[in-house]
């Protein structure tokens, strides 16, 4: 009898039948996402995503935007636990395109891994199914590539990147923000993607495992880490058009994703220049989380505000008399909001501040006070 056909793509470590597997169980959980904009199902070498509705557009604009986790996906390796992962993934790409006042439209998705295994992956893509499902962004298409002999069998890595769409006219940013604006913060759900290799430095450097018990939040530290990003998409896109709606003189002038480089140089970024802004630190208390980290390390909050969101997860700069009715409307969404600072043009206090960020000469921002006690 004739030997069985060997396959030299396995020999090599790649399992395609895994990955089609994969495939099949993520299948329901992505349909969930599509409305009838989008065309031919799970499984197109293209995402297709009928576009008609923009003729409605005076002058429709595409914003785009791609991220990845970061170094969060090690966590969730160490503890297998990977139902969360994705919802970062979405909060991290997605809400960067409502900053500048678009909705989103479609997104598509990328993991890289060792090794295929169905499960793992299919709940990767679950929890970015589910995220999108909540932002009202179709997942249209997405890949998994097996890297064997480059990542580790457990070892994998995810990136996306998202579309969406802007009127012209309507679009937000540092040209319309004016002298007198309020700032106003929205609460992060914790550390969201970003400053995790500082976040593993001190956990490793104390000996902690992912799997201890952490006394101060009654869940293992894994857990506690893998809190997954919070989703400001929905409920700000429905506070631009209640103060004022989608014709860029509305009460929201501008938005920040506070992420890497954390909340100066954020909100430094979609300022004008000659602005600037003096950051309340008492008008909040950083979240536990954040505390808890930094008296492991012995080091003080203040030294980790170029690297974690510190209990800030976004930014608003808000038109002076709506800045009351964008905190009541985001409180009334579930999104803990309040005035840390007031924008001003001309002399600015003497010392130092940060001036604009990731390549833009934007505004003038600096933390000032201490930090508020207890929670906020």
């Amino acid at each position: 009898m004739a030997a069985s056909p060997t396959n030299p793509y396995s020999e090599a470590g790649v399992d395609t039948a895994a990955g089609d597997l994969a495939v099949e169980l993520m299948k329901s959980s992505v349909r969930a996402t599509h409305g009838p904009e989008v065309l031919g199902g799970v499984g197109g070498f293209a995402g297709l995503f009928d576009a008609s509705a923009l003729r409605d557009f005076r002058r429709p604009l595409l914003a785009t935007s791609t991220d990845g986790v970061g170094t969060k996906v090690a966590i969730a390796q160490a503890i297998d636990k990977h139902d969360t992962i994705g919802q970062d993934l979405v909060g991290m790409v997605v809400d960067d395109i409502v900053v500048v006042g678009a909705k989103p439209l479609f997104m598509t998705d990328y993991i890289a891994c060792g090794k295929v295994v169905p499960e793992r992956i299919a709940d990767i893509v679950r929890g970015i199914a589910q995220a999108c499902s909540a932002t009202g962004t179709a997942l249209v298409g997405g890949e998994t590539a097996e890297h064997p002999g480059l990542l580790g069998p457990r070892d994998y890595d995810v990136a996306g990147a998202a579309t969406g769409v802007v009127e012209a006219d309507a679009i937000l940013g540092a040209e319309l923000v004016q002298d007198g604006d309020a700032v106003i913060a929205v609460a992060s759900s914790g550390l969201h993607s970003n400053g995790y290799s500082l976040v593993r430095h001190i956990v490793t450097r104390a000996g902690i495992g992912y799997g201890d018990h952490a006394a101060d939040f009654g869940t293992t530290w894994g857990e506690t880490l893998l809190e997954p990003t919070r989703l400001y998409t929905l409920p700000l896109l429905r506070l631009i058009e209640q103060l004022g709606g989608s014709t860029g003189t509305g009460g929201v002038h501008a938005l920040s994703h506070v992420t890497g480089g954390g909340i100066a140089a954020n909100l430094a970024r979609v300022l004008p220049q000659g602005s600037w802004v003096e950051v309340d630190r008492s008008s909040w208390s950083p979240s536990p989380v954040f505390r808890v980290l930094s008296d492991i390390a012995g080091s003080t909050l203040e030294s980790a505000e170029g690297t974690w969101n510190l209990g800030i997860g976004f930014l608003a700069v808000i038109a002076a008399d709506k800045k009351d009715a964008a905190i009541a409307a985001l409180n009334a969404e579930g999104m803990p909001s309040w005035q840390v600072g007031t924008v001003g043009f001309g002399p600015r206090p003497t010392g130092e501040f940060e001036q604009g960020a990731k390549g833009v000469d934007g505004g003038a921002v600096r933390l000032v006070g201490a930090y508020a006690d207890g929670a906020k």
